[in-house]
């Protein structure tokens, strides 16, 4: 079993925010969570990363439980299991090339890190991992110079610069137009289908779901309420996870990237018009 969650619990102070999570992932895959803010999807990618200390229960990989893990091995853990956020959390005053070295950090010494001293050997891979996502012509950029679309991409390069075996995203589109979430989505799917990584994406809506993912997981309270294919999304699931009284937009169908980028394209081609 190369993933197994068995009875995860994070408890703050009285409140479950996760309870009693439990799946098992037998191979690689691209993984969504989906559910309405607060379902507990972010906090179980910070106990899997190990931002957050769970309660109780286990996650393992490759059979090793990670929760107990602390000092250097727990530092090793954060490098093979990737984080991207949903603001992006670069370095806006320093250089995108920079940013994607830090990806790095947890395998160089302190000095070095405090001189920004990096090989040529990681600096040529920094910029072929940005010519892969399309950006590379953005590395002596700085940061804040970039697109939301574009900073995200140049936090994806950062993870990718720690080899990571996993790669969990939360929430990395929410903060994105249509357009660019597809981008970044495209991305991630291809970096599990080339490289074979797992990556775990908490997602806001059933059809990004449907349209990217393997296998669906849908949190409610803390709990998780659906384990399955993106075809078994039905309406009824639907409202299992968003509950009765969501409005359907918010689970998904009103909203879709498609829809969206045929509006964009349908007012360029206005514009070229006039």
């Amino acid at each position: 079993m190369l993933l197994s969650v068995e009875s995860v619990t994070k408890t703050f102070g009285r409140n479950n925010a996760v309870e009693n999570a439990s799946f098992a992932v037998e191979k690689s895959a691209m993984i969504g969570i989906i559910g309405r803010s607060g379902a507990g999807k972010s906090t179980f990618l910070r106990m899997m990363n190990r931002l957050t200390d769970a309660t109780s229960g286990a996650i393992k990989f490759d059979g090793r439980n990670i929760l107990p893990l602390q000092g250097a091995q727990k530092r090793a853990w954060q490098s093979e299991c990737a984080m991207i956020f949903q603001q992006f959390n670069l370095v806006p005053r320093m250089d995108v090339v920079s940013n994607v070295l830090h990806g790095t950090l947890n395998r160089r010494s302190t000095l070095a890190t405090m001189f920004n001293l990096f090989p040529q050997s990681d600096i040529h891979r920094a910029i072929d991992i940005l010519d892969r996502l399309g950006i590379a012509e953005q590395a002596p950029k700085r940061a804040e110079a970039l697109s939301g679309g574009q900073q995200q991409r140049v936090a994806i390069a950062r993870a990718l610069m720690q080899d990571p075996k996993i790669i969990l995203a939360d929430e990395p589109i929410a903060s994105l137009d249509p357009m660019n979430a597809q981008v970044v989505m495209d991305a991630l799917r291809r970096i599990h289908e080339e490289d074979g990584r797992m990556v775990i994406a908490n997602l806001h809506t059933l059809d990004t779901a449907r349209r990217y993912c393997d296998r669906v997981i849908g949190m409610r309270d803390g709990r998780i309420v659906f384990d399955g294919t993106p075809e078994q999304l039905t309406t009824g699931v639907a409202r299992d996870i968003y509950g009765a009284d969501a409005s359907f937009s918010e689970a998904a169908t009103s909203t879709s990237i498609d829809a969206l980028n045929e509006d964009a394209r349908a007012m360029m081609e206005a514009k070229e018009v006039i």
